[in-house]
């Protein structure tokens, strides 16, 4: 049997991109993208919050979660780019992510915390969404070495040699 400290870092799979939205300003709508450029200074480039926050460079969403949130505020489905956050990933657990660093094509983050609800949400989703969001709103993450993030790229933990 594993050692519990062992399996924090097993991830066996690569996650990937489904998506990505940028807010080009403040509370203006989310414009989707195929690619985002992202630098350790400036953040997504083209995104409102770029280079305010260190931690907050980059948000993320779980795929696996938007139908969850959909169902909790009686929807078929989300348009992710409603819940605002800039990055959609799907296959990797993102909470299980928490201080580990991730490769995105040749972009390499630092997952530093998770993107907790504002309440936007209960505008954006209606009644109760902020409260549907609530442990579904993400992760967030610093961007420690610049490159190109595009829709359909791997996601995978970077081993401390990267």
């Amino acid at each position: 049997m594993e050692n519990i400290k062992d399996l924090f870092n097993v991830f066996p799979r690569a996650g990937r991109v489904e998506w990505i939205g940028i807010r080009p300003e403040r509370r203006s709508p989310v414009s989707v993208v195929e690619s985002v450029d992202a630098s350790e200074k400036k953040g997504l480039l083209g995104d409102h919050y770029s280079g305010q926050s260190g931690n907050r460079h980059v948000t993320l969403i779980q795929a696996e979660h938007l139908p969850a949130v959909a169902a909790l505020t009686g929807r078929d489905e989300l348009d992710p780019g409603l819940v605002r956050r800039n990055l959609v990933v799907s296959g990797l657990n993102l909470l299980a992510l928490k201080d580990q660093r991730i490769q995105i094509g040749d972009t390499l983050l630092q997952i530093t915390g998770q993107c907790h609800p504002c309440s936007k949400m209960e505008t954006t989703l209606g009644p109760g969404g902020y409260n549907a969001m609530r442990g579904h709103g993400g992760m967030t993450a610093k961007i420690l070495k610049g490159g190109t993030i595009r829709v359909g790229d791997a996601v995978v933990v970077a081993t401390s040699a990267q």
